[in-house]
């Protein structure tokens, strides 16, 4: 009998995941508790210390309050190991589309789109992030009762875990790290020939940005119907084709390289960045004709993009394969980035970095650097280098 108990104790352990508790950061309060006032004035008075009125805190005073005890799977190392528990019975796995403020619309398993707001404990969590949650996320939500009404209208639902990421594109804003998308595998780094001007110096920071969220990088030159001679381009992109790095013209008014963009995104989950008014929803649009995205035309005074798209959501391809169209930036600064890392970005720096006379070499002033020896030999792009520098010295892109 007592056999058979073990056995069957066996068999719910391997069902079921470990689980675990562990201890977490949480954020700050923005107001601290203030204390009494009058307490010196009190005692001085005379009063006894036996008289003055006490009080029993309930809860934990400064660093214990912002930390909590929560139950989690167990089932990884660091932040997957840090994973809060769900019930699979109850909660089904789902994929965010796009953000809404405080509530996220999700796409189900079950085929069903849910409006879900996000756990308190996730959002309590101490982090750098912008936001807890973003666009291409992988999530755990608990379904709302279903309730009465048009059966295609989205269901409500809660968030209870987000799962780990990979893939990312993530930027700098106010301090804080801005996730634009997750669980990407490549980048469409999207710039216009003409209407905004075409930006080399903002290439290169897409390209950093792509090569530290390990995404593949997918270069669309945009607007060639507005350009007399496209040709001259050629220098810039048999530059960026000995590096590896595709290089497309596109037009999403004649239709010109669609075709062939299509053949890049089949399968894959493209994230479509650049600045406003280059064209990226425009593309889509073409490239998806009932998706019917706002576009607005460049501005005529500063001949600079408006912002016209506010959000980021994931789009499905009809073919398979999804699409992510971001909000235009005017700035893109890398997120806590290293100095030390910079010159990994760049991939022509690599057979030239082991030949430094220094094993520390900046490539800024130092005496036998080879990276400044291969720029004067024109082996790199003085252009590129040029971008270099003001990834190292972390300047606004104004400054280069």
């Amino acid at each position: 009998m007592m056999i058979g108990m073990s056995r069957s104790s066996d068999a719910e352990s391997e069902r079921e995941p470990p689980k675990k508790k562990i201890r977490v950061e949480l954020r700050k309060n923005l107001s601290r508790r203030r204390r009494e006032k009058d307490l010196t004035r009190e005692f001085a008075s005379g009063e006894e210390a036996d008289d003055i009125p006490t009080s029993e805190r309930v809860r934990a005073k400064g660093e214990l309050s912002r930390r909590r005890t929560v139950v989690t799977e167990g089932t990884g190392e660091g932040e997957a190991a840090a994973l809060p528990a769900v019930d699979s019975q109850q909660c089904i796995r789902g994929r965010v589309l796009r953000v809404h403020g405080l509530l996220s619309i999700v796409a189900g398993e079950d085929g069903r789109t849910y409006r879900c707001a996000v756990r308190r404990l996730l959002k309590s969590l101490a982090t750098e992030e912008r936001h807890v949650v973003t666009c291409g996320d992988v999530v755990w939500l608990r379904p709302a009762p279903a309730s009465g009404g048009d059966p295609n209208a989205p269901r409500e639902g809660l968030i209870e875990r987000v799962e780990p990421r990979h893939g990312l594109l993530t930027r700098a804003s106010r301090g804080r790290e801005h996730v634009v998308a997750a669980n990407v595998d490549q980048a469409a780094i999207v710039l216009s020939l003409m209407q905004p001007e075409l930006k080399p110096h903002l290439i290169d920071r897409y390209l950093a940005a792509a090569a530290l969220g390990q995404l593949q990088p997918l270069i669309l030159l945009n607007k060639v119907d507005l350009v007399p001679e496209p040709s001259v381009y050629q220098p810039l992109i048999g530059y960026y084709a000995q590096l590896g790095i595709p290089v497309l013209l596109t037009s999403a008014t004649t239709g010109y390289g669609l075709e062939h963009l299509r053949q890049y995104l089949h399968q894959r989950v493209t994230v479509f960045a650049g600045q406003s008014g280059v064209g990226k929803s425009s593309l889509l649009n073409a490239l998806l004709p009932d998706l019917h995205l706002p576009t607005r035309a460049v501005s005529a005074a500063t001949e600079k993009g408006r912002h016209t798209t506010t959000y980021a959501q994931l789009l499905p391809l009809p073919d398979g394969g999804w699409v992510v169209d971001t909000p235009g930036v005017r700035q893109l600064q890398l997120w806590k980035i290293q100095r030390e890392e910079v010159e990994g970005l760049f991939l022509e720096f690599r057979p030239f970095v082991p030949l430094c006379a220094f094993a520390d070499c900046t490539h800024t002033h130092e005496t036998g650097c080879a990276i400044q020896q291969a720029v004067a030999r024109n082996r790199i792009s003085p252009r590129r280098y040029h971008s270099y520098l003001g990834l190292f010295y972390d300047l606004p892109e104004d400054k280069w």
